[in-house]
């Protein structure tokens, strides 16, 4: 294994590990509920897309919610329904914030 793969391994190991730190802090704060609740009405990645796209604030952060739909479906699958059903509340506040700027100004490297 030469030592590009090995740093490659490695950085995998760590992301790896840091969502599973966040995945039991999170479970820490917000335990599982014993008590059956009643569930929220089932909904594909695809239409939770459309309607962010819809509700975006400009085009920009329109294009925005499909990298953000993208990222948390992919990880969706390791982490907590509630874990998950958070991060869609705070994409979907970014997505709706008119002041919202992704983009850094010319002289900055720092995102607004």
């Amino acid at each position: 294994m030469g030592d590009w793969q090995n740093f490659d391994n490695r950085a995998v190991i760590g992301k790896a590990l840091r969502l599973r730190r966040e995945i039991d802090d999170f479970e820490a704060r917000w335990p599982t509920s014993a008590v059956r609740e009643e569930a929220l009405p089932g909904f594909t990645w695809a239409q939770l897309e459309r309607q962010l796209v819809d509700l975006a604030a400009t085009p920009a952060q329109a294009n925005m919610a499909r990298h953000l739909v993208s990222g948390t479906r992919k990880l969706a699958p390791f982490k907590p329904s509630e874990m998950v059903l958070r991060e869609i509340l705070c994409m979907t506040w970014v997505l709706l914030d008119e002041n919202f700027k992704g983009e850094a100004d010319a002289g900055s490297t720092e995102m607004i």
